[in-house]
């Protein structure tokens, strides 16, 4: 299925594609676009369209109103004991992964309030791009729960244990300048200007090979997870798999060339 076929079926995300880029803008404005079952399947669908359609390159995701996403949606968790809290964090861990783990590099554009389950999805994208009215957080203890969308893991892994505990324990918010300074987003940048800063951004990444990129991403993303020797040999096989494309004679040819390559992702 298509993803205009897919995206008219969408409740609560709205997609578009240009330019080989996919825009996801969670559309749930009222509730400063919340995480509820709606939402996370939506995102679920889309992703899975996005992974198997060779005419995006890659995705930008943001949120519509004054949140990039403000949290999960607590009028539904409420009344979850531990099965159904549980199942609720798989879910989304699940999908997350699927963002993490997707072969095309992932911009979030974080244009508000990025809390709990917010924070968590940016967490799952390869780089951040925050407006100067981001707000970030884990505010999840003041809950009597712990961030379970991935925040326990991704954000010491970004940011170091150390501050990443300090931001769970406390709950805190972190507007967009401090967590430019921790490094939880690459950029800051004035409201007006953030989507088309994050496409520009994209733009200079599909300029390179898209298959380069994608395997670049499988070594980083699980070498994470190694020790050196075994990330180091991860990283061999990533580049042989490299060595194998079209685009990998295409670059080098155009380098000894002289003039800009033309990669077909091939």
């Amino acid at each position: 299925m298509s993803i205009l076929e897919i995206s008219s079926q969408l409740i609560n995300v709205l997609v578009t594609v240009e330019d080989e880029i996919a825009l996801v803008k969670i559309n749930r404005p009222k509730a400063l676009n919340a995480l509820n079952n709606d939402t996370l399947s939506d995102l679920n669908k889309i992703f899975d369209c996005i992974a198997e359609d060779d005419s995006v390159r890659g995705v930008i995701i943001t949120g519509e109103g004054k949140g990039f996403v403000a949290g999960a949606d607590i009028v539904q968790m409420q009344g979850y004991k531990s099965i159904e809290g549980r199942k609720y964090a798989a879910l989304a861990q699940m999908i997350f992964n699927k963002i993490e783990n997707l072969e095309k590099p992932v911009i979030s554009a974080v244009n508000g309030y990025a809390l709990g389950g917010g924070c968590e999805l940016s967490l799952s994208c390869d780089i951040r791009i925050a407006s100067t009215k981001a707000v970030f957080g884990q505010p999840e203890v003041g809950l009597g729960v712990i961030p379970c969308f991935g925040g326990t893991q991704r954000l010491p892994r970004l940011i170091g244990s150390g501050i990443a505990k300090e931001l769970i324990y406390t709950g805190r918010q972190v507007k967009a300048e401090e967590a430019l300074y921790v490094g939880l987003v690459n950029k800051v940048v004035e409201p007006e200007l953030l989507i088309e800063e994050a496409k520009n951004m994209m733009k200079t990444i599909l300029k390179n090979a898209s298959l380069a990129i994608g395997f670049a991403k499988v070594a980083i993303n699980r070498g994470l997870e190694m020790d050196i020797d075994n990330g180091l040999e991860l990283e061999k096989d990533m580049a042989a798999l490299s060595f194998a494309t079209d685009d990998k004679d295409e670059g080098m040819r155009a380098f000894v060339e002289k003039r800009p390559a033309v990669f077909k992702n091939k």
